[in-house]
């Protein structure tokens, strides 16, 4: 085997002295060899190795002497390179000789921590390189190197803390992409927290921003992560508080009630597609009633509603997965971080800005938890100033603080000032309209501040000519059509839904007796019993919502199937007539008799439920005997006058209620049979139907806010759900939402930006008789008036009257004073 001679300042004799000629060769080309085969080359790996040592020494004396002379050592590009080309020699071939090289990258990492600052940012950015090499290649533990690679951060070589930096989360990540590791987790986890609570600011602000990085990127998603991070906001340094501060507010995002098409693609993206339920007729009409422009219409309001509908299942979803974590969501002690930071707000002299995230993240604390904090309500109240600056993101903290938990009396004050500063006749539209928001977003989450008389002062403001205003105050209105509707004046109730509603009390508490969604069978088993009582066919067309899984894009829409009806309903019409058939043999008129009597019978049901099985016989009897009585009457006197309509009538009723009261009867009968057989058990297809009928109240609730849905649909059925406390608190209020509708005073620059892009498709400006002038496609109608030949008797009066108009003329030019003559 031939000799080789490296090009690196290796000497040829030790190579020739075993017999074999030398030849130049680069360190690729070696290295290359050596992987070949490492055995035949280990000669020159100790030379290469031993080389290295030496070059390591001198860096290390010049290190520890302070050595800065023009010509020292680490000045030397060639030698600086001649090093760097080593080590990464070296690192490469580590894997193929783990006798020889097994102390190489320790001496490498105690090379680099020691003498990092003194080395050239080539050198350095070659040796980290090396050291990262061997780690990738499971030469060295990642727990071995993560406080040298933390400390490397710290310089100021930028290209060189981006390495280190992605560095470390990949390796992390990459550590627990299969399966979770978590004794190492820990012990790196402990690394990081020991550097984040040191006084050295850079040291500290490098592992706060690896541990949210890791966070943001649910690599380590677990509460010893989240408050570590939260611990951060009393370190010493402001730059580190503000970082942990900014972190803890961008987390969540906010997500608007009217998503964008980006919402829609990221609910396209998830894994589990999310099903809606949508009414056929509403995605019927939208392709197929109406003109092209009212389809389109239709067809947005419909992917809105499809839209609102993904949002509210995928919230619904996050909040039921146990995965779903939030850092101020899973504090170990939320009261005393709320209290910490509240005292540290009161005494900091930080900047506005700064006083205002720490703010937010007390208030968002206090209302994920349900905590009580009293002194922070006062303190908030000498900032809800209508000229204070960013009064919307202050009122919005104020409200996310706001829940049931806390006593009415802490928070009547910060709500009194509020009402009193920004909604009165002398304020400005934009500050009764925000006003008017923060009250209904404060009572909605604690309704028994609101007062009868305020209620009604602050509701005479849905008459404003101001469009914001009136949206405020008719919204306000609405709300407490559903929360308590007697504060209200008649005319201002409209329909509710439950007219005895009321807020709970202070401290009071529903507590759950039954599964949820219980009741839903029992509204689908009553509606099955009723069918029979439905007299219109379009009323089952209206309630019959299938369930259907709804793309974003209109061709899953048009794609899917629409039903007619079904089989069931169907055979329950068919039965029902049989039965109307088989009892009542009566005309066509005396039917349209009992469609009139109906509306009569539906308003007396609840003094018709009591009547007993043998009361409906007895009634069942007595009509039995007055028809036969009356067939008697009828055979004897064939000239005999009609029978008047009154008798007819309470015959006909009669013969109902005695249907009806055995047919409720009968229900009763089966409905208790059924409960007893269930004995409260539910089983998964139980649970399917539940969840499939919360997706179709769900639907039905969208489309009724969307205008999509019939006025003729029930009521109770399309009323707004109100939000419970737990799903107030878990979505973070968006400031802007305050001031939604207002008109914002543009400026100067603004409005010709308004005004010329106005202009862009509107040609150059040209006066009318050029536009006339250059008119094509002949004369006009009054141009030709002018060229039609006048007949004779025309033309002669035409000349009589210009005659007399110039004698006229004449007459009054003589009279006219035109001054002294300057030459009398």
């Amino acid at each position: 085997m031939t000799s080789y001679h490296l090009n690196t300042g290796i000497s040829p004799e030790p190579l020739s002295a075993s017999g074999r000629s030398s030849e130049k060769m680069s360190l690729p080309t070696l290295q290359s060899k050596m992987k070949c085969d490492p055995e035949g080359y280990e000669s020159e790996l100790l030379l290469v190795y031993n080389q290295f040592k030496s070059s390591l020494e001198l860096f290390e004396q010049q290190a520890a002497l302070n050595f800065a002379s023009i010509s020292g050592i680490g000045s030397d590009p060639t030698v600086a390179k001649d090093l760097g080309d080593r080590v990464m020699f070296l690192a490469h071939v580590t894997p193929f000789y783990p006798t020889q090289l097994g102390h190489f990258p320790k001496e490498l990492a105690d090379f680099l921590g020691s003498s990092a600052r003194s080395l050239p940012s080539g050198l350095r950015r070659h040796v980290a390189q090396a050291l990262i090499l061997l780690i990738n290649r499971k030469a060295v533990d990642i727990g071995e190197t993560l406080a040298l690679f933390m400390e490397i951060q710290t310089l100021g070589d930028r290209v060189l803390r981006k390495l280190a930096f992605s560095h470390v989360i990949q390796s992390i990540r990459r550590m627990n992409q299969k399966h979770k590791n978590e004794a190492k987790n820990r012990a790196l986890q402990n690394i990081l927290f020991a550097m984040l609570q040191q006084e050295d600011e850079a040291k500290s602000k490098r592992s706060l921003i690896t541990l949210c990085e890791l966070h943001r990127r649910k690599v380590w998603f677990d509460d010893r992560t989240a408050n570590a991070i939260c611990t951060a906001c009393f370190h010493s340094s402001s730059r580190i508080m503000i970082a942990s501060l900014s972190f803890l507010l961008d987390y969540e995002k906010i997500e608007d009630d009217d998503d964008s098409d980006a919402s829609s693609s990221e609910d396209e993206s998830t894994p589990q597609a999310h099903q809606v339920a949508l009414s056929k007729e509403a995605v019927y009409k939208a392709h197929n009633k109406g003109t092209s422009s009212s389809k389109k219409k239709k067809q947005a309001k419909l992917q809105r509603a499809i839209r609102s509908m993904k949002k509210q299942q995928r919230l619904s979803s996050e909040r039921t997965n146990s995965n779903y974590y939030s850092p101020l969501n899973h504090l170990k002690d939320p009261q005393g971080f709320v209290e910490k930071l509240f005292s540290r707000l009161q005494t900091c002299n930080e900047r506005f800005e700064v006083k205002m995230m720490m703010l937010k993240v007390i208030a968002r604390t206090i209302g994920l938890h349900s905590l009580i904090l009293l002194s922070f309500y006062p303190f908030i109240q000498k900032y809800a100033q209508p000229h204070q600056r960013e009064v919307t993101s202050i009122l919005a903290a104020a409200v996310q603080a706001c829940h049931d938990m806390v006593p009415p009396d802490a928070v009547e004050p910060l709500f009194k000032q509020v009402v009193n500063q920004f909604v009165h006749d002398r304020s400005r539209p934009e500050s009764i309209a925000v006003g008017l928001n923060v009250t209904r977003e404060i009572c909605l989450r604690m309704p028994l501040l609101m007062t009868e008389e305020l209620l009604q002062d602050l509701a005479l403001y849905k008459k404003s000519h101001e469009k914001a205003v009136s949206i405020a105050a008719r919204s306000l209105i609405g709300l407490f059509r559903e929360v308590c509707p007697s504060l209200l004046i008649k005319k201002d109730r409209g329909c509710p839904t439950d007219p005895k509603a009321r807020p709970k009390a202070y401290g009071e508490a529903n507590v759950l007796s039954n599964v949820p969604g219980v009741e839903l069978l029992d509204h689908v088993e009553e509606d099955g019993d009723n069918t029979d009582e439905h007299t219109s066919s379009g009323s089952d067309d209206e309630h019959d919502i299938d369930e259907m899984v709804a793309s974003g894009d209109d061709e899953g829409i048009q794609e899917s199937s629409y039903d007619t009806g079904s089989e069931d309903d169907d055979e329950i019409k068919d039965k029902v007539s049989e039965d109307e058939d088989g009892g009542n043999n009566l005309d066509d008129d005396d039917d349209d008799n009992n469609v009139l009597y109906d509306e009569e019978e539906e308003e007396e049901e609840e003094s018709e439920e009591e009547v007993e099985g043998e009361e409906g016989e007895e009634n069942e009897n007595e009509l039995k005997e007055e028809a036969v009585e009356s067939n008697e009457n009828g055979l004897k006197e064939s000239k005999a006058k009609k029978r008047k309509m009154s008798d007819f009538d309470t015959q006909v009723t009669a013969a109902d209620t005695s249907l009806r009261a055995l047919k409720k009867l009968a229900g009763t009968k089966l409905g208790t049979t059924s409960s007893d057989s269930l004995d409260g058990i539910l089983s998964n297809e139980d649970f399917k139907r539940i969840k499939e009928l919360k997706a179709k109240e769900e639907a039905k609730t969208a489309l009724t806010q969307h205008g999509l849905l019939r006025k003729g649909t029930d009521a109770k059925s399309t009323a707004v759900k109100i939000p419970n406390s737990d799903q107030l608190s878990l979505k973070r209020l968006n400031p802007s939402k305050l001031e939604v509708h207002v008109r914002k005073k543009l400026s100067k620059e603004e409005r010709l930006e308004l005004v010329k892009a106005g202009r862009e498709d509107r040609g150059k400006y040209q006066a009318r008789t050029a536009v006339k002038q250059k008119k094509t496609g002949g004369s006009s109608n009054r141009q030709k008036e002018h060229k039609k030949a006048m007949p004779l008797a025309a033309k002669r009066s035409k000349v009589a009257r210009s005659r007399v108009e110039k004698k006229k003329q004449q007459q009054r030019s003589g009279k006219q004073f035109r001054g002294k003559k300057a030459w009398k």
